[in-house]
């Protein structure tokens, strides 16, 4: 019974390092809270966030956006389709496995917003 137990522990341990091993990539069809879908590439490092369709079809929400760490991107060239299209803001990209995180602050940060979109 010993031996048994032991096999399944040693099955579940590789299985656990397998799925840790498995990249989550940010890349991507997405979906926005108001529904919206946004397309999400890497080109160079960095990290851009189109929507194309919904309200505003071509809006680039994250243009150019420095990788920071193995799931995040930061820079200063975020936009919101909802504020006159001079003002962008302070941004994190933040990659979970199933959802991203899109923050963007104004004023250092004492203006901030925050939008979680899913997988589609």
């Amino acid at each position: 019974m010993r031996s048994v137990n032991f096999v399944f522990a040693s099955a579940a341990i590789l299985f656990g390092l397998t799925q840790a091993a498995v990249a989550v990539e940010a890349t991507g069809t997405w979906v926005r809270p108001n529904g919206e879908t946004a397309q999400v590439s890497q080109k160079g490092g960095h990290l851009y966030c189109t929507i194309v369709k919904g309200k505003s079809p071509g809006f680039e929400m994250c243009n150019g956006m420095a990788k920071t760490g193995d799931n995040t991107w930061q820079g200063g060239n975020m936009k919101h389709p909802e504020m006159p299209g001079f003002m962008t803001f302070n941004g994190t990209v933040t990659l979970h496995a199933a959802s991203l995180t899109i923050k963007g602050c104004a004023i250092g940060q004492s203006m901030c917003d925050a939008e979680t979109w899913k997988r589609k």
